[in-house]
């Protein structure tokens, strides 16, 4: 939560001039609730068979280059098989959990499973084993956009 990726994966896309799916987006638009809503109203459970349906048709239908998945939908085994049968290359956008935390606090957005400082620590520190299995480990840093995107092009 808070890292940054729906902003790098919009710029990564326009750079390259390839389509981009946000999947909290498409399964707002799928489901006509926001990932929020479906957590809040359905529970997690509920909520992470939507995202990798979700995950499944975007991939099979080859319809975008990049994609930005929620920040709970990597630590789902289901998810992170998915990307690797369509040979997708994945990257861990490791932000500092403080930068993180002031991008939460400063969005409008509900996060229902990071409500509190301490609630978004335990996730931040219950996901980071298993954000380090994505085949590219990028290091944010406090930067603009920018100064991000050429930093990360430039490692590839």
């Amino acid at each position: 939560m808070g890292c940054g990726k729906s902003k790098v994966a919009r710029e990564i896309a326009r750079r390259l001039n390839v389509a981009m799916v946000d999947l909290d987006e498409r399964i707002t638009e799928r489901a006509g609730r926001s990932p929020a809503q479906l957590i809040v109203e359905d529970g997690e459970a509920a909520f992470r068979a939507v995202e990798t349906t979700t995950l499944s048709d975007v991939l099979e239908s080859g319809e975008a280059r990049v994609v930005a998945l929620g920040g709970g939908a990597w630590i789902q085994e289901a998810n992170r098989d998915l990307i690797a049968r369509y040979n997708c290359l994945s990257v861990w956008l490791d932000a500092p959990f403080d930068l993180c935390w002031a991008r939460i606090e400063a969005s409008d957005e509900v996060r229902p499973l990071g409500r509190t400082r301490e609630q978004a620590l335990a996730r931040y520190e219950q996901r980071r084993p298993i954000y380090q299995l994505a085949d590219v480990h990028f290091t944010i840093r406090e930067e603009n956009l920018e100064e991000l995107i050429s930093r990360l092009t430039a490692s590839f």
